[in-house]
């Protein structure tokens, strides 16, 4: 093979690999850049002491560096380019306009908040009017009796998707192996990836536009849908929270890391302008 040859063999399947898992050559464009991510704490607004005794929140949030946080989460998506925001008032289209893929995991229950903050009617309308335009929105639940399902099926029922309020893959100990999904479909969130680990997680039902990204044992495990200019991805679970993102208590074997990055790189790819009406 002569030099030229190489050259080309050698740029090419660096862009093959680029596609593949996400990387990137010093100084190429990143997926994320400029692109926000902003993280919904309006609808989970979860407060703790400190040690000090301040009143502090945690709770997948991106400042909350313990097992509970979404703080490794954060340093992924920033790492694909994106810049990661929060947001503490109610979505409506000025606070949504500025998104670009728009997060929100594990609405209070009365339990957990002292005033929880339930999806509203012009909410849901504000957030549907915004995916259409072009938006990405990403619904992380959880399990029965840790999440506000019936405010968030409302919304997630305008995309044709509905949390089951179950709960499934109850890990006890460390018998990790009971929360594993080995057999991934063929798609771009699972570009990389062999094995992934949900624990205690709400099954899906769909129906037009969804589809079932993930399905086990005849579960629905993940869904999204095109619908507009935009995209929905829906799981019911918080799944990547800095506890079961890595190998810092999970088995080697799986690869929750590379299935965040992965997942992340494709609704980076889904976002772009939202237009206006």
């Amino acid at each position: 093979m002569n030099k030229m040859k190489k050259s080309l063999f050698v740029i090419a399947a660096a862009g093959l690999f680029s596609f593949i898992v996400g990387w990137t050559a010093p100084g190429a464009p990143k997926p994320g850049k400029q692109k926000v991510v902003c993280l919904d704490c309006y609808h989970n607004n979860e407060w703790k002491k400190a040690k000090d005794g301040r009143e502090v929140r945690f709770h997948y949030i991106w400042e909350d560096t313990a097992n509970t946080g979404y703080s490794k989460l954060g340093g992924i998506i920033e790492k694909l380019g994106a810049k990661i925001t929060e947001s503490r008032v109610a979505p409506t289209r000025r606070s949504l306009d500025s998104a670009s893929i728009y997060i929100i995991v594990d609405p209070d229950t009365p339990a957990e908040t002292k005033h929880p903050h339930y999806i509203t009617g012009p909410e849901i309308g504000a957030i549907v009017s915004w995916v259409k335009r072009g938006g990405v929105l990403a619904l992380f639940a959880n399990d029965s009796g840790n999440c506000e399902f019936k405010h968030l099926n409302r919304l997630a029922a305008r995309f044709g998707i509905r949390f089951n309020e179950d709960s499934r893959n109850d890990v006890v100990g460390k018998d990790f192996q009971v929360g594993a999904f080995s057999d991934l479909p063929d798609i771009p969130m699972f570009m990389g990836v062999h094995e992934i680990f949900l624990k205690e997680i709400s099954t899906l039902r769909i129906s037009r536009p969804a589809k079932a990204d993930l399905v086990n044992r005849g579960d629905i495990i993940m869904a999204s849908a095109h619908v507009g200019k935009g995209f929905v991805f829906a799981v019911g679970d918080p799944w990547f929270y800095n506890e079961y993102i890595d190998d810092h208590k999970l088995p080697k074997s799986f690869d929750n890391y590379d299935a965040a990055r992965s997942l992340f790189i494709w609704l980076l790819s889904k976002s772009g302008p939202v237009e206006n009406d």
